[in-house]
């Protein structure tokens, strides 16, 4: 499988604590959700792919930390929310979910 994160994918997102990881991906969805408000489609689908994929790197990272339920239903609610048909109504509120991740992120370094 090929990665467009390659430095990412190869070890140094294991590096990165979950606060970072986290806010990561919600800058990715950000500008999936601005994308998509703009009608650019190509570009919106392009950042969601990112955000699901370092959802992945997450996944792998955080294997025995963490429960993945929680990541798996996060990737599961963005390919909806962006991807799909947005069964689940889910809104541009979802930042607040990453937003206190990318506080906490900044906060330690």
């Amino acid at each position: 499988m090929g990665y467009v994160h390659k430095d990412l994918a190869n070890g140094r997102w294991k590096t990165f604590t979950l606060a970072q990881q986290m806010g990561n991906i919600g800058s990715e969805v950000y500008r999936a959700i601005r994308f998509k408000n703009k009608n650019n489609i190509e570009y919106s689908k392009n950042a969601a792919y990112r955000a699901l994929e370092l959802i992945d790197l997450t996944i792998e990272a955080q294997y025995k930390k963490h429960s993945i339920k929680e990541f798996t239903r996060l990737r599961e609610v963005i390919c909806d929310y962006l991807l799909g048909d947005n069964e689940f109504h889910t809104d541009e509120s979802i930042m607040k979910y990453f937003d206190s991740f990318a506080y906490m992120a900044n906060k330690n370094k």
